[in-house]
């Protein structure tokens, strides 16, 4: 059709690395004007310009997708400068007024006593005593009147300050010995997806291992396997004793009926309501958020949801398996999947398509599962 404008709708989701390098490839040969709405950070570092749509707002920046990181970061710096001026000057303006209003009522107490020894007529006293009230009343209306003007800038301060709230996590229950195997498969056969004589994967210590490969070339099935979910057509499984959890692409994990405290609860009955409840906080579940039910929330809350009765849970997962998590997240939601997965002290498996997830999150093991075998491809992400 030849059209002159191309707009594309998430189209990284749920394709494999081998199709987004081909759609990439396609795109760098594109000279019509393309319009992508995506959370892909490496197809957006493709783009010439950045249109970031937030609370009702477009806003436009030059560049590539890291250029727009930078201008973000920059700019947040300087908002948070101007706030914590903007505070600073709502507190001295307070310290003033509260200082006039001393001042003014020392001025009317010292007033009193004079005219009172001064032996005036009352009348004359009393024309005094009221021009220094309101005196002293226009001198409190100027402070107050700044204390409202600092309020103002303070408040239009904090609307320029990003709410992208960070999940802050420390998770010592899940420590894996370096060393300790907690997962050995040899051999693993299932649905005729493997090549024979059948695949073999071991997990030691807190390994953190990426797991990549085509579309339909069974990830989904191993990490299934690994987790006991499912059991083998053929070869043998040995786990230690700690906890597996497995995250599938439909996060599927918690009951949707009961609230995201009632889940919790359910996961880790021996905790005390306060320390949950403070842990939900950490999550990102403040008050009453804590008490939605699962099926009301968004994605990535349910995502922070999940992970909360997840990585606390009793006992704490030693080795944590996650299928295509990135997938329909925003990038918000991406970082603190970035930021909890840091604090996980234990091995994960992810699967996942996504480079700059896989580096963020330090992965030092990848594995490519392709034509029904299982190859050792490397290290960190990236080399």
């Amino acid at each position: 059709m030849r059209p002159d404008v191309l707009l594309l709708d998430e189209p990284t989701n749920n394709l494999d690395l081998g199709a987004r390098r081909r759609l990439h490839t396609v795109l760098s040969d594109w000279n019509g004007c393309l319009l992508v709405v995506s959370h892909d950070r490496a197809l957006l570092d493709r783009m010439d310009r950045i249109a970031e749509l937030d609370r009702g707002e477009m806003r436009y920046y030059g560049g590539d997708f890291t250029a727009y990181e930078e201008a973000v970061r920059t700019e947040q710096e300087a908002a948070e400068r101007t706030v914590r001026s903007a505070e600073q000057e709502l507190k001295r303006e307070k310290r003033e007024l509260q200082q006039a209003r001393e001042r003014a009522e020392r001025r009317a107490s010292n007033a009193a006593r004079n005219l009172k020894n001064a032996g005036l007529p009352r009348i004359f006293a009393g024309n005094m005593k009221r021009g220094a009230q309101e005196s002293a009343g226009r001198a409190g209306q100027t402070h107050a009147a700044r204390v409202s003007d600092a309020k103002t800038r303070l408040d239009e301060a904090g609307r320029a300050v990003r709410d992208e709230q960070k999940i802050v996590l420390h998770l010592p229950g899940t420590n894996v010995p370096a060393g300790r195997t907690v997962f050995h498969g040899e051999h693993l056969r299932a649905r005729g997806l493997f090549a024979e004589p059948g695949l073999d994967l071991t997990v030691r210590g807190p390994e953190r291992i990426a797991l990549t490969g085509p579309n339909g070339a069974g990830k989904s099935t191993l990490l299934r396997l690994v987790s006991g979910e499912l059991e083998p057509d053929g070869g043998t499984i040995r786990r230690a004793d700690g906890r597996v959890a497995y995250l599938s692409q439909r996060l599927d994990l918690l009951d949707v009926e009961r609230t995201v405290a009632e889940n919790l609860a359910a996961f880790a009955p021996g905790m005390l309501e306060a320390e949950r409840m403070n842990l939900l906080a950490r999550f990102l579940f403040r008050g009453a958020r804590a008490h939605l039910p699962i099926g009301v929330l968004s994605g990535g809350e349910r995502l922070r949801a999940t992970l909360a009765c997840v990585l606390c849970a009793e006992p704490a997962p030693q080795l944590l398996l996650l299928d295509e998590p990135t997938n329909n997240l925003d990038l918000v939601s991406v970082g603190q999947l970035e930021s909890a997965l840091s604090a996980y002290e234990g091995a994960f498996v992810v699967v996942s398509h996504d480079e700059r997830f896989l580096a963020e999150i330090k992965v030092e093991r990848r594995l490519e599962l392709s034509g029904g075998r299982l190859l050792e491809t490397g290290g960190p992400a990236g080399e």
